[in-house]
């Protein structure tokens, strides 16, 4: 008999090695290689991973591959559609991670309430009991009569329960608890994570079946498990905010039938989850009187623009070193255009410390936000209070030069949407045509955007 094979897999990264060290040569990660036990392959089992047992592999040309269009399955909540690319794609497999408390378990047992009545849906449980799901729709006021429940964390129980039913919709909660009694490591562990999303992925190509699996996430924010488990997916969809927080934002990370970036907002209520129409109305309610360092600014996420305030706070430092703490942007960024505004705009904030944030919750992933945070910093550092219908837009860089971000006409569109009426953008960014109520500012420098702004 063959022995089994031991790894140690980095779950940063994925990269296995052939003996536990330190730190992982792959990613330079410390502290991540876990222990990763294998059967011996053979010519049946081979064939079993690869999904395509009993198929001959053959050669076409590009152009002899029949095109047709992708069909979509609506779920009815038009944020999750929209993240979604359009809606469900059968044989899709669907990654959704987020902190507990988040809302994951609860938006897809609304989903699948709803799916429920026109199409044949399973949601398997391995954390909660049937009766705490049942509650927890009764306390949503979900429609309950068509919906199949299943308390199993055996992966080959639920293949066969699955393909006993025949669900077009499976949800597996969570991916965590579930373990293959072929091997000998508990679940959770990189292994059992690894193989269960693997045999449960390869079920829903073979079937066409539309596969939800739940992933928690780590202290750190990351999903938790190998690397290589997002590989194996079609979707990856990260599910943001904290418990007592009243909003959550839906990230398209990872798409193989639509935008990634995109981004979906809901609002937790006693009803569970319901999808915000107009993201931007909540994200700019402002106060009558607005202070020094706040300022508006318009980014683009997946496929539609969202107005989001950026709040600064310069004040004197007690420290050695000052603070440069960010909630919402990057860190790194932050510093790198401190060290622009000093040496471009002539403005030392060396001795200041420096808090950015981004009002709502919202994580501004693009640059595009880049000269709004500067003038909301000189707006705090001056105690100078910006205009209330001013929004601010544009990539700075190293020179000092304000170079343009995508879609710059459809931004301004919904900032005149919104009731702005003044606009301050890259030179490139500057309208063709004229937008009916709003004046727009377009500067080269971080030099004339100071003197055209204060």
């Amino acid at each position: 008999m063959a022995k089994r094979k031991v790894a140690y897999v980095c779950t940063e990264c994925g990269a296995d090695f052939p003996k536990w060290q330190g730190q992982c040569q792959s990613c330079g990660e410390w502290n991540t290689l876990s222990e990763f036990v294998t059967d011996p392959a053979t010519k049946t089992r081979s064939a079993e991973r690869s999904g395509y047992a009993g198929e001959a592999a053959s050669v076409k040309r590009l152009d002899e591959i029949e095109l047709a269009d992708t069909p979509r399955i609506v779920t009815g909540i038009s944020e999750l559609d929209r993240v979604l690319g359009g809606g469900l794609v059968q044989g899709s497999a669907i990654l959704i991670g987020g902190h507990p408390g988040a809302g994951k378990s609860t938006l897809l047992l609304q989903v699948m309430c709803r799916l429920a009545e026109k199409l044949k849906c399973l949601y398997v449980t391995g954390e909660e009991s049937l009766g705490q799901v049942a509650m927890r729709a009764d306390r949503l006021k979900l429609p309950k009569s068509g919906l199949q429940m299943a308390a199993e964390t055996d992966v080959e129980s639920i293949v066969e329960l699955a393909r006993k039913e025949q669900p077009q919709v499976l949800v597996v909660d969570s991916i965590q608890v579930m373990y293959l009694a072929g091997l000998q490591s508990s679940p959770g562990s990189v292994a059992q994570v690894r193989e269960s999303a693997a045999v449960l992925t390869r079920f829903a190509k073979q079937t066409g079946t539309v596969l939800f699996i739940v992933g928690h996430v780590t202290k750190d924010g990351a999903l938790a498990g190998p690397k290589v488990l997002e590989h194996m997916i079609d979707c990856s969809l990260m599910l943001e905010g904290s418990s007592d927080a009243r909003y959550r934002t839906l990230r398209g990370l990872k798409n193989r039938f639509g935008a990634v970036n995109e981004l979906g907002v809901f609002g937790m209520t006693e009803q569970g989850l319901k999808e915000v129409k107009n993201p931007s109305a909540i994200f700019l309610n402002r106060a009558e009187e607005i202070s020094s360092g706040s300022l508006v600014t318009v980014v683009w996420e997946g496929t539609r623009p969202l107005l989001v305030e950026i709040q600064a706070l310069v004040d004197q430092s007690h420290l050695g070193n000052p603070r440069r703490v960010c909630v919402g942007l990057e860190q790194n960024r932050l510093a790198m255009l401190l060290a622009v505004l000093h040496r471009h705009g002539g403005i030392q904030v060396g001795d200041q410390d420096v808090f950015a944030n981004v009002v709502g919750g919202v994580k501004v992933m693009e640059t595009g936000a880049d000269l709004a945070l500067l003038l909301a910093i000189i707006s705090s550092f001056r105690d100078k209070a910006l205009p209330k219908d001013l929004v601010v837009f544009g990539e700075v860089g190293l020179s000092g030069e304000i170079r343009p971000v995508q879609q710059g006409q459809d931004r301004l569109q919904e900032a005149a949407k919104h009731g702005f009426r003044k606009a301050i953008v890259a030179q490139s960014n500057a309208p063709r045509q004229p937008i009916a109520g709003m004046e727009v500012i377009a500067v080269p420098t971080l030099a004339q955007a100071l003197e055209r702004t204060f």
